[in-house]
């Protein structure tokens, strides 16, 4: 997205907020659950997004809606693993769970509401999923988080 020029750039954005605000409202839904259960919320303008640190269920990682991200852990700049890494096709370095993340929001911005569906269709959580493959793309070179690439 930062290739573009700052005058579109903007308005582009706000676009994109308001495209998948039906997904940011799931997220914010969430979020204030975790709220309750401990969690910690912050506005994060490197991610375009409200971040809950210390989200209190889930198998570790984060989960991105929207522009919201809902992390288990106490903050982004955690290292993991690509998922390819981690089911053994390959010896990438650890990423940031916040540029894979980052890659989501992005996704979601230009998708909006039709994000979830091909999600899932696309098979979910997973290596073979072309979103999270895109995200870990991006994670590890900065580029790439369109799930299509051109070829």
């Amino acid at each position: 997205m930062s290739t573009l020029s700052p005058w579109l750039l903007r308005p582009l954005q706000v676009l994109g907020l308001a495209w998948t605000l039906p997904n940011t409202a799931l997220g914010l839904l969430a979020g204030a659950v975790a709220l309750a259960g401990g969690a910690r919320v912050r506005a994060s303008a490197r991610e375009l997004a409200l971040v809950f640190d210390g989200v209190p269920w889930g198998p570790g990682g984060a989960l991105t809606l929207g522009n919201v991200i809902l992390n288990t852990g106490h903050d982004l700049c955690t290292r993991c693993v690509t998922y390819a890494r981690h089911a053994g096709l390959s010896d990438d370095a650890p990423i940031l769970l916040a540029d894979h993340e980052r890659a989501h929001v992005f996704q979601y911005m230009v998708l909006g509401p039709l994000f979830l569906p091909l999600y899932f269709a696309f098979g979910g959580i997973g290596v073979r999923n072309r979103f999270e493959r895109a995200a870990d793309r991006y994670a590890l070179s900065g580029q790439g988080w369109w799930p299509w690439p051109r070829p």
